[in-house]
């Protein structure tokens, strides 16, 4: 469902992959009979027009059900805590104009993305909380 890296697309407005998110969470939100007959069914063979056209807007995600939202919350943390250092220290070295300037462009290129995806995370969690 997740695709050969395992990992979902977010932007600032919206999920880019959000067909794969959104299956992906209403499988792990099942109970275990939705679950069995999801299996038996082959997946959903109609699903209703409101899902096929709704996205996962930052909005819809703030709107999710509690399990999904919980779900997702758990997942950001856990995200989150494999960067070595958190928003913060990222923040105070860009901020540091003679601690960023010691740095390599390599290193400050991957300063600035590793700080995105952060910015990024964080909004998420504040989406979903």
């Amino acid at each position: 469902m997740v695709g050969e890296e395992g990992a979902f697309v977010l932007g600032w407005d919206e999920v880019l992959t959000e067909e794969e998110l959104s299956v992906t969470l209403k499988v792990l939100c099942m109970s275990e009979e939705e679950f069995k007959e999801y299996k038996e069914q082959d997946g959903w063979e109609d699903d209703s027009e409101e899902e096929e056209n709704s996205t996962l807007s930052n909005e819809a995600l703030s709107r999710l059900k509690t399990p999904c939202k919980k779900l997702l919350y758990d997942s950001v943390l856990l995200t989150l805590e494999s960067y070595g250092s958190d928003l913060k220290a990222e923040q105070d070295l860009l901020n540091n104009k003679e601690a960023y300037e010691k740095l390599s462009r390599r290193e400050q290129q991957a300063l600035h993305v590793r700080y995105g995806q952060k910015r990024i995370l964080h909004q998420l969690l504040e989406l979903v909380q």
